[in-house]
């Protein structure tokens, strides 16, 4: 039987990752001069790789990863105006209306009444922000904004809420987040695919009869349903 189910949130309730896209082209042309849209890409996805440690998830580690690019790809002859327009790209995020990806209102009336957990990670600011303009607040016993997802931090969270990992269903984008630790942790995870998914997050599905890869989140509600009867 499925005590509680957790929900991841960007691009899994909301569309986020399409918002990075616009912005990383949109530095791509800030730096043009500097190298093609595939190199100027492939700088920022590593220099975000080696901030991760230090900023974290989110968009404004992400606007500082943007800037560091900058300075790496021009040498440090970046001019001040390209700066105050990386800034700004970041703003802008910050600023962007919530999406609701399709059938996410129909999934989460059809999970009415049971236990749900919000767990996302990314900046503390930015995900109060877009939970609050999705409307969906008020659908989650409790929500859980954290630095990253890990065995550790699902362990952590699941004992907060007094919630068996064997009675435990995460759903989400992430095969490496949301996935993988819970069912190192015994518990069961569905796959949620999203077109656009951050390259950090790729990882290849597991053989685990814990697992399932659904097509869309209104196949949840029933997922959840089939786990309670042992199929």
């Amino acid at each position: 039987m499925i005590e509680a189910v957790g929900l991841d949130a960007d691009d899994t309730l909301w569309e986020n990752e399409q918002f990075f896209r616009l912005t990383e082209a949109g530095l791509a042309e800030l730096l043009a001069d500097h190298g093609d849209p595939d190199q100027i890409s492939r700088c920022l996805h590593e220099v975000e790789r080696r901030n991760l440690s230090r900023y974290g998830f989110g968009i404004k580690g992400f606007t500082l990863s943007m800037v560091q690019t900058a300075i790496e790809l021009t040498g440090g002859r970046v001019p001040g105006q390209v700066i105050g327009r990386i800034l700004e790209l970041g703003h802008e995020m910050l600023a962007h209306p919530v999406h609701l990806i399709e059938g996410v209102p129909e999934a989460l009336d059809a999970l009415a009444g049971r236990r749900l957990i919000l767990i996302t990670k990314g900046d503390l600011l930015d995900q109060e922000r877009k939970l609050a303009a999705s409307g969906l607040a008020e659908r989650f016993d409790a929500v859980e904004i954290v630095a990253d997802k890990t065995p550790g931090t699902y362990a952590r969270v699941l004992k907060r809420h007094a919630v068996d990992p064997g009675r435990f269903l995460m759903a989400g984008n992430s095969v490496k987040s949301d996935i993988l630790p819970v069912l190192e942790l015994g518990g069961r995870a569905a796959l949620i695919p999203h077109d656009l998914t951050w390259q950090v997050e790729h990882d290849d599905d597991p053989d685990h009869p814990g697992f399932r890869r659904l097509d869309s989140i209104r196949e949840l509600p029933g997922l959840v349903e089939r786990f309670g009867t042992g199929r």
